[in-house]
Order: C-alpha cells, then sequence, then structure tokens
C-alpha cells in the first residue's frame, strides 16, 4: 500500500520546489518563438572536416542557448581541396526556403488555416570575428542567388566576450596568465601583445577594439595587425618592443576557417614572436551568434543576451 506521499518502502518521492518569487527569481529560459526563421552560419574558408565539426559545435552551443533554434550550417566555397561537396550556404538557403513552403502546403491540405508568412526564411550570421569586405561580398552573393528571404545578421565582433577567448588562448599557451585577479605567474608571459586579423582596414579597426578590452584584461600593451597584408605584423611588433615590450606574442583574432593557411606562422617568423591558437569553437562564440540571429530579428533573448 503507498502513502500519499510515495511508497512505503521505496525511496523518498522528490517533490517539485516551489517557483521562486520576488527579485532573486531565476529567469525563465528563452526559447526560439514558434515558426522563426532557421539560424543559417555562414563558414567561409575552403571546407573541411575540422571546419565542418567548429561549425556544428557552434551551432550545437547556440542551440543549447535557445532551445528550438533551427540552426542549419552552409559554406561559402561548396567543394574542397580534394573535390568533396560540402552543403554551399547558397544551396542550404533555398533548401530552407522549400522546406518552410511545403510545411505551410502540408498543413492547409490537412484542413488547417495558415497564415501568409512573414519575416525572412532564415538569417545568416557569419563565423567571422571582424568584417572581412570580400567575405562578406561573397555572402551577399550567396544569398542573392538562393530562393530565399534573408535577413545578414552582423559579424560576431567586436565584443567582450571575443576578448575573454583571446585571453583564454593566451593563457592556454603559457603567453599569459589564466586569472589577473589571483596574479599568477607564468614565466613566458608576454609584455606586448599583437592582435592580428584578417579582412583589410575595417576588420584591423575592429580588432583594435578588441585589443583594447584585451589590454585592460592583461594590463599590457595590445595593438592590432593584417595577417594578409605583407610586412604589416612584423611593423607593429617593431612599435610595441620601441615602446618598451621584450616578449611579444601574436593573437589570433581569427575563429579559423577565414585565414589562408601558413599566414600565422609566416606572420610569427617575421615578427619574431610566439602564437596562441586561433579562437576556434570557444564556447561564447555560440552565444554571440545566438545575438547576433536575435538582434537581426528585433528580439529580446535571454539566452543571447549572457
Amino acid at each position: 500500500m503507498s502513502s500519499p506521499t510515495g511508497p512505503e518502502h521505496g525511496l523518498p518521492v522528490r517533490m517539485p520546489r516551489p517557483r521562486q518569487t520576488g527579485r532573486h527569481r531565476r529567469p525563465e529560459p528563452a526559447v526560439a518563438p514558434e515558426g522563426a526563421p532557421a539560424l543559417v552560419l555562414a563558414v567561409p574558408g575552403v571546407p573541411s572536416a575540422a571546419s565542418r565539426g567548429l561549425a556544428e559545435e557552434i551551432t550545437s552551443i547556440g542551440r543549447s542557448e535557445l532551445p528550438g533554434l533551427d540552426a542549419r550550417i552552409g559554406f561559402l566555397d561548396g567543394v574542397d581541396e580534394e573535390g568533396s561537396e560540402f552543403p554551399s550556404l547558397s544551396g542550404v538557403l533555398t533548401a530552407v526556403a522549400a522546406e518552410r513552403t511545403a510545411r505551410a502546403e502540408f498543413a492547409r491540405a490537412a484542413g488547417h488555416e495558415v497564415p501568409a508568412p512573414t519575416g525572412p526564411d532564415a538569417v545568416v550570421v557569419p563565423l567571422l570575428a571582424g568584417p572581412d569586405a570580400d567575405l562578406l561580398r561573397r555572402i551577399r552573393r550567396a544569398v542573392m542567388d538562393s530562393s530565399a528571404a534573408v535577413e545578414l545578421a552582423e559579424v560576431l565582433g567586436p565584443h567582450p566576450l571575443l576578448a575573454e577567448g583571446l585571453h583564454v588562448r593566451l593563457s592556454e599557451a603559457g603567453l599569459a596568465r589564466a586569472d589577473r585577479a589571483r596574479l599568477f605567474t607564468v614565466t613566458t608571459a608576454a609584455d606586448g601583445i599583437v592582435v592580428a586579423t584578417t579582412g583589410g582596414e575595417e576588420a584591423v579597426q575592429v580588432a583594435a577594439v578588441t585589443g583594447m578590452l584585451l589590454a585592460a584584461r592583461l594590463a599590457v600593451p595590445v595593438k592590432a595587425a593584417a595577417l594578409d597584408q605583407e610586412g604589416s605584423v612584423a611593423s607593429v611588433a617593431e612599435q610595441l618592443r620601441s615602446e618598451g615590450s621584450t616578449q611579444l606574442a601574436l593573437a589570433p583574432y581569427l575563429i579559423g576557417p577565414e585565414a589562408a593557411e601558413g599566414l600565422l606562422d609566416t606572420a610569427c617568423k617575421e615578427a619574431d614572436c610566439a602564437a596562441a591558437e586561433v579562437l576556434g569553437a570557444y564556447p561564447a562564440l555560440g552565444k554571440l551568434v545566438v545575438t547576433q540571429y536575435s538582434a537581426a530579428l528585433g528580439l529580446t533573448l535571454g539566452a543571447a543576451a549572457h
């Protein structure tokens, strides 16, 4: 025989906690609105298994930030160096639009009243830390080549979370203290940082903004340079040395796929300094992708505001 609180001889029954009220109440987790457009992550560079894995990890984080989010991946170049095909951005967008139309037709056939679709079929979020003009132009062209109604979101930076990511990558490489507050000593810590990016002058300016945030975290001078402009990194490194820095480090302001192979190695040799890893699948990137998605739609989502 069981009692009102559970089986007589069983384990104690966990009763649901009463919902907190007042100022300390936890906010309800945000979810994607019903019928919300798909988020399509536009991945630059030559596609590969590595860039696919990176994009999948970032979109997985995005889905955890915003449950119910329809997140897809579209590659700016649809074929890798061996000729293997990857889902192209224009192809993914066309498929998203076709699926939306098919769902509406199916619902009408089932006797449901379906309002005319409003808003875009998809929001394209460029997988870029800064505004690479050439890559953004190609993304816009891919959008125009598709049959979808698309909203193009902003790139991910500048943002304090990217400065945090650069700090983490530097500390992982032993080039910065992991925790400024605890004043951990790192004997190889750099006393000058070159934040290096690709994409032209505007991209360097955006990297410089994130570099200022990084400088505030590390309390060392930070300057931005262009990886894809010959001599830029070496010139900035020389400026830092002339101002008193003796141990330099290069912090790539890159997610990874957007940079041509060998650029980082060449820059490090020219500047005679060590380098941290690219941002890669740093967890905050998933949050920033959702932030840009929601901003493009004019939504205020708690999960995107971390």
